[in-house]
């Protein structure tokens, strides 16, 4: 077990700040998938996902994880979003805080974007904040596309990213992203199953991307869901993943960049579909089912993490 000091080292070593907005999949609208990513030192944050934006950051205020007031937080400190998939859950509160939010970049694959313009920001069902679509543009965001295992500048922060396609039920494309600041990194994962249920290689092609980051001890942190308990159906997973197949596809890493690394590396649990005593139920499942002694970390919306 650290000591205090060695904590306190750590905290003061850090290479990324995390205040998540919101934490969960889905049914509780005030706490869906939101992620603000800051370089260390900084406070110009990407916002991965956007699920539940406003009272997130009313949260984040109230437990002093960032000064208010929230519009400033909202308007200034979050300088772009970026969007692994365009399902409710995890643009929301990018939609619905629109008319507030200030000029900024929208980071998605182009088959992720396509949904935002031709389904959401158009005016049949809300206005079209964005440079593209249907007319007349209000110019407010600008679609920035990107490329598989292409480095991109996060304008306005500190920090690059790379971004990874994954399969999110059959022929819907989720992301990982792969952000990056001085040498470091840290991964987050928007909605994934198992390539095995997939039918996919993505995530294998993934971790055989990050393997030599673990292996150096650059990469940070992980953000990976899992939605469901083990004994949902493989019929209803619909593009998710559970404790076991989480621990399967995190095996699978560890062989590439070696156990003892990955066990290193925080592996932060996100888009639990599970509330009240279920969601503890859920918890003691993905512990239980973690035979690689793994370091699992579960977020609280609001509450600032560092890696």
């Amino acid at each position: 077990m650290l000591c205090s000091a060695s904590l306190h080292a750590q905290h003061l070593d850090y290479s990324f700040k995390v205040i998540p907005l919101g934490t969960m999949g889905g049914l509780d609208e005030s706490n869906l998938s939101a992620y603000m990513i800051a370089a260390s030192g900084s406070d110009n944050f990407i916002c991965a996902d956007a699920g539940t934006i406003r009272h997130g950051i009313d949260v984040a205020i109230a437990n002093k994880a960032i000064e208010g007031p929230a519009e400033m937080v909202l308007k200034k400190n979050i300088r772009g979003y970026l969007v692994s998939h365009p399902h409710l859950d995890h643009v929301a509160g990018l939609i619905m805080n629109s008319p507030e939010d200030s000029p900024k970049n929208i980071y998605a694959l182009p088959s992720v974007a396509a949904v935002l313009k031709d389904k959401y920001f158009t005016w049949k069902a809300w206005a079209n904040f964005t440079n593209e679509g249907e007319l007349p543009h209000l110019d407010k965001y600008t679609y920035v596309y990107l490329r598989e295992k292409e480095k991109i500048a996060l304008m306005g922060t500190e920090m690059e990213v790379i971004a990874f396609p994954l399969s999110h039920g059959p022929s819907y494309e989720s992301t990982a992203f792969l952000i990056s600041h001085e040498n470091k990194y840290l991964l987050y994962l928007g909605d994934t199953g198992a390539d095995q249920i997939e039918k996919s290689g993505d995530l294998q092609k993934l971790w055989e991307q990050i393997a030599p980051l673990v292996k150096e001890n650059r990469l940070k942190a992980i953000f990976i869901e899992t939605s469901f308990f083990d004994k949902q159906p493989e019929k209803l997973l619909f593009g998710h993943l559970t404790p076991h197949l989480l621990i399967q596809e995190l095996e699978k890493l560890g062989k590439l960049s070696g156990l003892e690394k990955l066990q290193k590396v925080p592996i932060v649990i996100t888009h639990m579909k599970a509330f009240g005593q279920e969601k503890q139920e859920l918890i003691m499942e993905l512990k239980k089912d973690d035979q690689l002694h793994l370091n699992l970390v579960f977020p609280v919306q609001g509450k600032k993490m560092l890696f």
